[in-house]
C-alpha cells in the first residue's frame, strides 16, 4: 500500500490490541493446562503455547504491509509446529475434543495474516496444520477421514477471513490515498498561507520604511542632503532584502547601513537558496561580516553566501582601494577556512 500499514487502520498497534493478544496467550495456556489427561509428556504442550504466543506478538509488531518474508514464514509455521508438538504426546484415542486446541488457535493468526496481505501463506499454514492432524490420525490407525473430520472445520472461518481481506484491503488503500491527498492539500494550504503571511509582513515593513520618505517627496520641498542619503540607504536595504534573504539580520543590516553612510560600497548576495545553512553557522558568518563592515571606512565590501556543494559556504571580500583586496572564506560551520 505504498508504505501505508493496515495495522493503523485496524488499531493493531494500540494497547487494546495487545490486551487481546494477552487474552489469546491466556486462552492457549488454559487449553494446554486443562488437556493434560493421558499425555505422554507435558512440556510439548507449553512449548506449543510459547510458539503461538510468539507468533501472535509478531503478528502485531512485524512492520510493513505485507510483513516481511521472514516474519511471514514464522507465523505460517507456528500452526503446524504447535500441532506437531501436541499431537506427538496426546493419547489415542483422545481424552477430549479440546485436546485438538492447536488446530483452532493458529486460525486467529492466519485470519489476521489475510488482513495483512499474506493470504496464500495463511492458507499454506492451515493446510500444513491440517496435514499434521490427518497424519497423526493415519499413523495411529484412526484413518484419514477421522483426522479430516475435526480439522476441516477450520476451513470455513479462514474462507470468511479471506473474503473480508479482499474487501478491506482495497478500502484501506483508498483510505490511505485519501489521507495522503489530504496531507498534501493541507501542506499546500499551509505553504500558501506562509507565502501570503510573508508578503503581508514585507509589505508592512516596506510601508513603514518607505512611506515617510515617499510622503516627504510628495509634499515637498526638495529633499535635503541628509534625506537624500536616507533614500539611498533605504534603497540599498530593500535591495539586500531581495538579493540576500539569508543574510538579512538586524546586526548585519545595522553594520551595512553604517558602512554605506561612511561611503563604503556594500554588496550582499545570497546564492545558496533554496539550500540553507545551520543557524549557528549563519550567526557566525553574520557576526564576522558585521565586524568586517564596522572596520571598513572606504572602498567596497562584498558578503556572499555561496551555492551549496562548494568548499566554502560564504565569502567576505574587502577592497579598501589601497594595497588590494582581501578575501575571507568560511566553511559550513561558519568558521574561517585555512
Amino acid at each position: 500500500m505504498n508504505g501505508a500499514d493496515v495495522r493503523d487502520l485496524l488499531s493493531m498497534k494500540s494497547t487494546a490490541a495487545y490486551a487481546v493478544a494477552g487474552f489469546f496467550v491466556l486462552a492457549c495456556l488454559t487449553c494446554a493446562s486443562s488437556t493434560l489427561t493421558g499425555v505422554s509428556a507435558v512440556w510439548p504442550e507449553y512449548v506449543a503455547v510459547v510458539v503461538l504466543s510468539a507468533a501472535v506478538i509478531l503478528l502485531l509488531r512485524a512492520p510493513g504491509d505485507p510483513p516481511s518474508v521472514r516474519s511471514t514464514a514464522f507465523m505460517t509455521a507456528s500452526g503446524p509446529i504447535a500441532a506437531a508438538l501436541v499431537f506427538a504426546v496426546v493419547p489415542v484415542p483422545l481424552a477430549g475434543s479440546l485436546q485438538t486446541w492447536p488446530l483452532g488457535m493458529p486460525l486467529v493468526i492466519y485470519t489476521f495474516m489475510c488482513v495483512r496481505g499474506r493470504t496464500l501463506a495463511a492458507w499454506l499454514g492451515l493446510a500444513l496444520t491440517m496435514s499434521v492432524a490427518i497424519g497423526w490420525a493415519v499413523l495411529t490407525g484412526q484413518g484419514i477421514l477421522y483426522g479430516l473430520s475435526f480439522s476441516a472445520i477450520n476451513v470455513a472461518p479462514l474462507l470468511m477471513a479471506t473474503f473480508f481481506a479482499f474487501t478491506i484491503r482495497p478500502l484501506a488503500a483508498a483510505i490511505f490515498e485519501l489521507r495522503k491527498q489530504s496531507t498534501v492539500r493541507i501542506a499546500s494550504q499551509a505553504a500558501a498561507a506562509a507565502v501570503l503571511e510573508e508578503r503581508d509582513a514585507r509589505l508592512a515593513s516596506l510601508d513603514a520604511l518607505a512611506r515617510p520618505l515617499l510622503q516627504r517627496i510628495a509634499d515637498g520641498p526638495d529633499l535635503t542632503d541628509e534625506e537624500l542619503l536616507g533614500c539611498v540607504l533605504l534603497e540599498a536595504e530593500l535591495r539586500d532584502s531581495l538579493r540576500a534573504r539569508g543574510l538579512v539580520r538586524p546586526n548585519l543590516a545595522r553594520a551595512a547601513r553604517s558602512a554605506r553612510a561612511r561611503g563604503v560600497e556594500v554588496m550582499m548576495l545570497d546564492d545558496r537558496a533554496p539550500a540553507t545553512l545551520d543557524d549557528d553557522a549563519r550567526d557566525r558568518i553574520v557576526a564576522a561580516a558585521s565586524n568586517s563592515l564596522d572596520g571598513a571606512h572606504a572602498g567596497s565590501v562584498t558578503v556572499r553566501l555561496l551555492p551549496a556543494g562548494r568548499a566554502a559556504a560564504a565569502t567576505v571580500l574587502l577592497d579598501d582601494l589601497g594595497d588590494g583586496a582581501l578575501r575571507i572564506e568560511y566553511d559550513d560551520t561558519g568558521r574561517i577556512r585555512g
